[in-house]
Parts: structure tokens; sequence; C-alpha cells
């Protein structure tokens, strides 16, 4: 599916390519902690206006239960007010509760979609030790399809477009920044929630699906010892069954974006009629992540 260009003066319009003309990335720095690889900073994207995301104010991870002792230096040292968790609290309960500095804010998010449970369904598949259950359960595009309905589940559902605009309010309050938002793999939930808050800025939406799809490269390694993992051990004869489901994809944040374009007229209509929000909202949230030179 070709990529969309949301009609909006305001929110939208050309941006600059990523990576770089001569292939230099100079954003999504990761920041390096071993028990979170997809933790990174959304600081250094450029808007339609010259303008550039700040670094270090708003950061994007997978879940942050697995963080190391070794990791609680450099997330101290990124001041953050507060830690946004989208995971439900069955995830929670099962995985753990973030581990963080202390003096950190903790704000719960839960977004779970009954009709697309990803983490139900991986458990249903596991548990399933018949490899011709697991194809019927995730093979012939099947997984891929629920994930797809996930994505257009976060703007049709108006409990989850809630929880989104929770965490847009939250970036936005003069206090609420640096923040961190995640959830279990930072791909999904984080990946749709990074979307809005790059195209809110005025970033260009290949911009923003650089950035959605960079997961793939940061957690690759993770990934492959996960489906090595469920080979090694039985649990599945065919793991890769489990791609759709662990891989970043431009359809399924296309699917997102075209939901959007479908039950509102542009970005801003989505902003204010999908999301509840008001200009202050967009306001504050510039204010507290945008720098005219990038810092």
């Amino acid at each position: 599916m070709a990529d969309r260009q949301i009609a909006s003066e305001r929110i939208g319009g050309p941006r600059n390519a990523f990576p770089t003309a001569d292939g230099t990335v100079l954003v999504g720095r990761s920041l390096g902690l071993r028990g979170a690889v997809n933790a990174r900073d959304l600081g250094g994207y450029r808007t339609a206006d010259g303008r550039a995301v700040r670094a270090g104010a708003v950061l994007r991870s997978d879940g942050l239960n697995h963080v190391t002792a070794e990791d609680l230096d450099p997330l101290g040292a990124l001041g953050l007010r507060a830690v946004v968790d989208l995971r439900s609290p069955e995830e929670i309960r099962e995985a753990g509760p973030d581990r963080l500095p202390d003096g950190v804010a903790t704000h719960h998010l839960p977004l779970l979609a009954t009709d697309f449970d990803i983490h139900l369904t991986l458990r249903g598949a596991l548990a399933e030790r018949s490899p011709d259950r697991q194809r019927e359960l995730l093979g012939d595009g099947r997984a891929a399809a629920m994930m797809t309905g996930l994505y257009r589940w976060f703007v049709t559902d108006p409990a989850a477009r809630e929880q989104f605009a929770a965490l847009l309010r939250l970036l936005a309050d003069p206090d609420g920044v640096p923040l961190l938002f995640h959830c279990s793999a930072g791909k999904d939930r984080t990946g749709w929630a990074a979307a809005l808050v790059l195209t809110a800025l005025g970033v260009d939406r290949a911009t923003v699906f650089a950035d959605y799809l960079l997961t793939n490269e940061r957690a690759a390694p993770v990934v492959d010892r996960v489906l090595a993992d469920f080979r090694g051990r039985g649990l599945m004869r065919e793991p890769e069954l489990l791609l759709p489901v662990f891989r970043a994809d431009r359809d399924y944040l296309d699917a997102a974006f075209a939901e959007v374009e479908a039950g509102w007229d542009g970005f801003d209509a989505f902003w204010r009629e999908g999301l509840g929000l008001d200009e202050r909202v967009l306001a504050g949230l510039r204010a507290n992540l945008l720098a005219d030179d990038g810092s």
C-alpha cells in the first residue's frame, strides 16, 4: 500500500528524508540499555518548519521489566519525570513491573484489544505443541491479519484512542518531560504512539515509517534468539510463523493511517474529534518537544 500524506497545513507537509543523503543516520539514538534493546530517543527528527524534536525529551522503548542493574545509571541520567506503561495488567503480572531509578513517576495506560490479543495468541500457540495447530493459528497470513486488525483497532476503538490521547496530554504538560513510553516489545502500541507524536509535531510520513521500522534492526538479535530457543526447546517446529508478530511491518502502520483517513477529514480532524484534543494540547506538545536547533 503506497504511503499517504495526511492533508493538513498545520500538522502535515513535506519534510527531510531519513536517513541523510550520504546514509548517515543522525536520529533514532539508542539508549544503550542491555535489558531494553529497543529503547531509543525520538530526538532529532525534522519538521516542516525546520525545527527538530528535542533530544532527550520523548523516548520510546520495549518493556523495562528486564532492565539490568547496569542500566539504572544511564536511565537515571536521562532525568526522566515519567514513564508511561502501555502493557495490560496481565502482561505486567506475568513479565514483571518496570525497573526504574528512584523518583520516576509511572503512569499505567493499558491497551488491550480483546479481539486482537497478541499476548494471549502467543501463549496459546506455544501451549499447542501440535505443529498443525500452530499453523492453523498463525499460518497462511493469519498472524499478519491479526496484526493489521490490531493497528486498525488502535484508531477505531474509542477506549484505545482515549489511552493514546492521555499519553499525548502527559507529553504536553509543562512539567511532563522528559517522558518515556513503552509496551512489551516497543513495536506496536509504542509504534503507533510514536507515529502520533511525530505526525502531530510535523514530521513527514516517510520519516515516521522509518522510525517505526527501526525496531526491526534494534530487536533483530532478540527475535533471532527467541525463535532459536522455541525451536531448540521443541515448542515450535516452525517458529518463523511468529515473524509477522515479532516484526514491524509497514503494512500494519499503513493500516492505522488508512483508518484515520477513512474516518476523519485529515489528521487535524482526527486530533480534535478522534482523540478529543485541542489546540492547547498541540501547543504544549510543540513547546515541550521541539527545538529550533535540534538540541
